[in-house]
């Protein structure tokens, strides 16, 4: 989120972050209500995968969302959700999709230093009903050194994430996003 408001405020970013939404009570909804960002926490508690997608549908779509972003966000969208903005949700994946797919923070790192890949990266890609499994927008590709740690491989996937969620955005915000089919075509 901080990228995004940076590259709105002082990169000239044509876009507005209508509300952060969270289904944790954390960091990320302080630091949105210090941006002066609508801050929304919808709790998931005693609630199914549906039922919390329709409380979260109910606090996001009055705010009129032309686009939902998903960082770091830990669930996996219902289909009864992704068809409400269909081909308007974005997810950030730390890996080369289709490479650990499902797979989350914080033991995607963990599982990605295990592989003994060189190479690992970022994806932005369109949310579908599978986990991480919807049309690829971008993808940038980062070196795995040796003696690389966790923590490390995380700060260095999360600043490419940072660099291509804020081209995305970009791309959205001009309507240069499309789908053909399965594919993310971008129209000239």
């Amino acid at each position: 989120m901080d990228a995004l408001v940076d590259a709105i405020r002082y990169d000239g970013l044509d876009a507005e972050i209508v509300a952060l939404a969270a289904n944790k009570n954390c960091p990320a909804l302080e630091r949105a209500r210090g941006f002066g960002i609508p801050a929304l926490f919808v709790d998931a508690k005693g609630m199914d995968k549906e039922e919390y997608d329709r409380a979260l549908y109910a606090a996001l779509e009055p705010r009129k969302p032309d686009l939902i972003v998903l960082i770091g966000y830990m669930r996996f969208l219902t289909k009864w959700f992704v068809d409400r903005f269909p081909g308007r949700i974005v997810n950030v994946h730390p890996s080369l999709l289709p490479e650990f797919a499902g797979e989350r923070d914080p033991g995607i790192y963990e599982s990605i230093l295990a592989s003994g890949k060189a190479r690992t990266g970022a994806t932005i890609h369109l949310v579908d009903e599978t986990p991480d499994g919807g049309p690829v927008i971008s993808q940038k590709e980062v070196g795995i050194a040796e003696g690389e740690t966790p923590e490390t491989l995380k700060a260095k996937v999360q600043a490419v994430e940072q660099e291509l969620l804020v081209k995305a955005v970009d791309l959205f915000s001009k309507g240069k996003v499309a789908v053909m089919g399965s594919k993310v075509v971008m129209p000239r």
